[in-house]
């Protein structure tokens, strides 16, 4: 039996040795050159690298997996190239199609010139396309029209020049197309993108003026005919210009000033739209209005603050309520790649996340502006001060995590790319007017890390929220969000704050070993919070924290997927009766007359969120 293991474990090893011999073997020619070795180093020269960026990048080696700015995949072959913001100059190598199993190329904010090569279109497992802030010249390529896998492209503030390819308009898996601000002329084809962006483009038309555009595109000298133009042909040809040049400008004006009294709307009217909005409605605030909306920031104005930065309540001149945040470390970013993952985030649309009204960006601000939760977080009304407002019911609260569920499936298995939210707190989760739960900060812990990986240079999050692998290693996934979501339960169910369990002792945890040792000893109807009274059906209470100590599970692969959970919590929530569908449990009326903005804070300062400082992380990259 012990000799057939070894055979077993033998042919087990040289199986898999062969496997990634011949994934080696694909990858070189008869000469023993690794193709996409091959084809960096032809995109090096090509390329004018004044940072030695690419200094590294070595023809002599067989595997670039070690090289900078490129990423692999377990097979070594090249998933990634990251080159953002590199000073790279020169043009872009047609060898590049030789990165055939290429997933992600960000280029942008270099200096590229030339045209885009048209072998890119051969890259068929491309997801993700990024060349915008360069100066690249001539046609879109319409090859770019058969990467189907394609989710997001941005081609914006270059030279392009020409119409917008059909192919490339007919991608119907684009998340986001952004072509502006170049100089794409004739007729706009119908995009079926989800998001897109072609403002900047002053040649472009409707299909409605397709002939028009057609006209335009005619050369205004016909060489073909020899004969010399008179005198009467030039006053006649100058006059036509002139009244065509007056027409332009005229068109151009009306243009401008639809663009200005719709933008103008949009700002008195932005807050009652659906939740269906483009991606060009995202609202630029001036700092300045922000300023005068907070009354200069005000402290009294402060509605909460922790890692990411501090939240402020604002009215805006409309007399519309927002939350103001002001992020922290202002200056961890480009303000071109800061508004690319505003976008981004603005993407993200669901009932249960909460809705980006728009951003602030100055030279050292960094601001978000949200619509105001009048109901406040679930660690206010969990933690009230205003005692007269009745407390969240058993079913309410079990509708809540079943909200937060739903926001956090959304996140991690309906966005693309997908979102990690690292911090599902109490405080993070907000209640608007029918008290459903909204998950706030979805975006903000992939907006301030620059890298897409999933290791982070910097923990973020809440003591006592953390996973446990997260803390060690930096390394955060979708469980990650899991156990933040299994405290979040237990909060609920407790009504307690995760680091203190009733007894006022600060301790790391010790509302997940509170319950555990009393789920062991089958006392759980001790943990319940005292302000439920008994109205709740113990069934369901143990189902509840079963949930929550699976979800909270040491080891992450252990820990159930949202959509385990969602499956779970559908089937203990019960539907909510209209008046408290509309009410949660409480009289509007008494919650009106207890102000939100008259509340105490503290409860939010508590539990401020931290950061440790960058870690070391082995590897070159």
């Amino acid at each position: 039996m012990k000799a057939l293991k070894i055979c077993f474990w033998l042919f087990y090893t040289f199986h898999y040795t062969l496997v990634l011999v011949k994934a080696s073997d694909s990858l070189l020619s008869p000469k023993g050159v690794n193709y996409e070795v091959a084809a960096l180093m032809s995109m090096k020269k090509d390329m004018k690298d004044e940072l030695k960026v690419m200094a590294g990048w070595d023809i002599n080696s067989v595997d670039p997996c070690t090289w900078n700015m490129v990423g692999c995949s377990v097979e070594g072959f090249v998933i990634s190239l990251e080159m953002t913001t590199m000073g790279l100059a020169g043009t872009l190598s047609p060898s590049i199609g030789n990165l055939t199993h290429l997933r992600t190329m960000l280029l942008q904010n270099n200096h590229l010139t030339g045209s885009i090569p048209a072998e890119i279109g051969k890259l068929s497992q491309l997801h993700t396309l990024d060349l915008s802030g360069n100066e690249l010249e001539g046609k879109i390529p319409s090859s770019l029209g058969s990467l189907f896998h394609l989710s997001y492209l941005r081609l914006s503030r270059n030279k392009l020049v020409g119409p917008i390819p059909k192919p490339v308009a007919s991608l119907s898996g684009l998340s986001f197309l952004d072509l502006s601000f170049n100089n794409l002329s004739g007729p706009t084809p119908n995009i079926l993108a989800q998001a897109y962006s072609i403002t900047g483009n002053n040649f472009l038309c409707s299909p409605s003026s397709a002939q028009i555009c057609m006209g335009n595109s005619k050369p205004i000298n016909d060489t073909s005919s020899p004969a010399k133009v008179t005198g009467h042909h030039r006053w006649v040809l100058s006059v036509a210009i002139g009244i065509s040049c007056t027409f332009v400008i005229s068109v151009m004006l009306i243009v401008c000033w639809v663009h200005w009294y719709r933008s103008r709307l949009f700002s008195t009217s932005y807050v009652q739209q659906d939740y269906e909005f483009d991606i060009s409605q995202l609202k630029r605030f001036a700092f300045r209005d922000l300023q005068i909306a907070t009354s200069n920031f005000s402290r009294k104005n402060i509605l909460g603050q922790g890692g990411f930065g501090v939240v402020y309540r604002g009215c805006l001149p409309n007399g519309t309520m927002v939350a103001v945040k002001r992020l922290k470390d202002p200056n961890y970013t480009g303000e071109m790649q800061f508004q690319t993952e505003v976008e981004m985030i603005g993407l993200a649309l669901h009932r249960n996340l909460l809705r980006l009204y728009g951003f602030c960006m100055t030279s050292n601000e960094r601001l978000l502006v949200y619509p105001y939760m009048v109901n406040g977080s679930v660690a206010d009304r969990l933690r009230e001060t205003c005692r007269e407002k009745p407390s969240l019911d058993w079913n309410r609260r079990l509708h809540i995590g079943l909200g937060t569920a739903r926001g956090l499936l959304y996140l991690h298995e309906q966005c693309n790319p997908k979102i990690i939210h690292r911090d599902v707190k109490a405080a993070n989760i907000l209640l608007d007017e029918s008290f459903e739960a909204v998950v706030g900060d979805f975006g903000l812990a992939k907006l301030l890390d620059r890298r897409d990986s999933h290791v982070t240079t910097a923990v973020r999050g809440t003591v006592g929220h953390i996973a446990p692998e997260y803390l060690s290693t930096g390394q955060s996934s979708e469980k990650t969000d899991v156990f933040g979501f299994g405290i979040l339960l237990l909060e609920l169910i407790t009504g307690q704050k995760a680091l203190d369990a009733g007894n006022g002792q600060v301790q790391k945890g010790m509302i997940l070993e509170w319950v555990k040792t009393l789920h062991q000893e089958k006392k759980l109807e001790v943990i319940v919070d005292k302000d439920l009274k008994g109205c709740f059906d113990p069934d369901d209470l143990e189902i509840s924290v079963e949930l929550a100590l699976q979800c909270t599970q040491s080891n992450p692969n252990l820990r159930p997927k949202m959509s385990e959970i969602l499956k779970i919590l559908e089937g203990l929530v019960e539907p909510l009766a209209p008046a408290e569908e509309s009410q949660g449990g409480t009289n509007l009326g008494e919650a009106r007359a207890c102000s939100s903005f008259s509340r105490n804070y503290s409860e939010v300062h508590e539990e401020s969120s931290f950061n440790i400082e960058a870690m070391e992380l082995s590897g070159p990259r």
